[in-house]
């Protein structure tokens, strides 16, 4: 039982649903009147390019033998799917962002760009870290800044969310998905990419 439900808590906060997540709290969150044919400008294109596209993708390599699980456990799967992933935030940012601009979006697109980079190049150093808590750390990361910058008080969705990023942890460690140090290594580049985008937002 406790296994189900740390391989839920796995697909639950998978990677792929971080920029989605992350356009869906900033219009939570956000104290601008925003018309829907806004709103849905970008969180339809969103969702079709980061989690929709990224699963299509997912099982075309599947198939072609380059990747074994939607987790991508083994270091060396992790390549092209990142290349991919790193193709489609482009495409958010250029293409999706701009045509209804709005600038704690486009700065988180950024950081996730920025994130997805950096887990590429420790890849080419042999380093593996953990893309779940890339994710979940970026995402914790632009909620606090989200209620700062718009001076709202969202304390029990950051407490949620910051319980959520422990289980997620919690989860890739007990099914033996990485070391400590990958968890680390994951969350701290999700963190601390969305932090370094802050002076030009907040």
């Amino acid at each position: 039982m406790m296994r189900v439900f740390i391989t839920f808590i796995s697909y639950l906060f998978h990677p792929i649903f971080i920029p989605f997540a992350g356009t869906v709290s900033y219009f939570l969150v956000t104290p601008k009147y925003t018309p829907l044919e806004v709103q849905s400008g970008n969180i339809l294109p969103i969702f079709i390019l980061t989690v929709i596209i990224p699963i299509i993708s997912y099982l075309i390599l599947r198939n072609l033998g380059i990747a074994s699980s939607i987790f991508l456990e083994k270091r060396r799967e992790r390549a092209i799917p990142l290349l991919i992933n790193l193709g489609l935030l482009l495409m958010v940012l250029l293409k999706v962002i701009p045509n209804s601009y709005t600038v704690e979006l486009h700065y988180f697109f950024v950081g996730l760009i920025a994130a997805t980079a950096a887990n590429l190049v420790i890849l080419f150093f042999q380093v593996k870290s953990s893309l779940h808590m890339t994710g979940m750390g970026g995402l914790l990361m632009f909620l606090i800044a989200l209620s700062i910058h718009f001076e709202s008080n969202i304390t029990l969705a950051i407490s949620v969310f910051t319980l959520a990023t422990g289980l997620t942890a919690t989860s890739r460690l007990y099914l033996k998905a990485h070391e400590r140090s990958e968890v680390l290594i994951g969350f701290f580049i999700g963190f601390l990419t969305q932090l370094f985008t802050l002076r030009y937002w907040l």
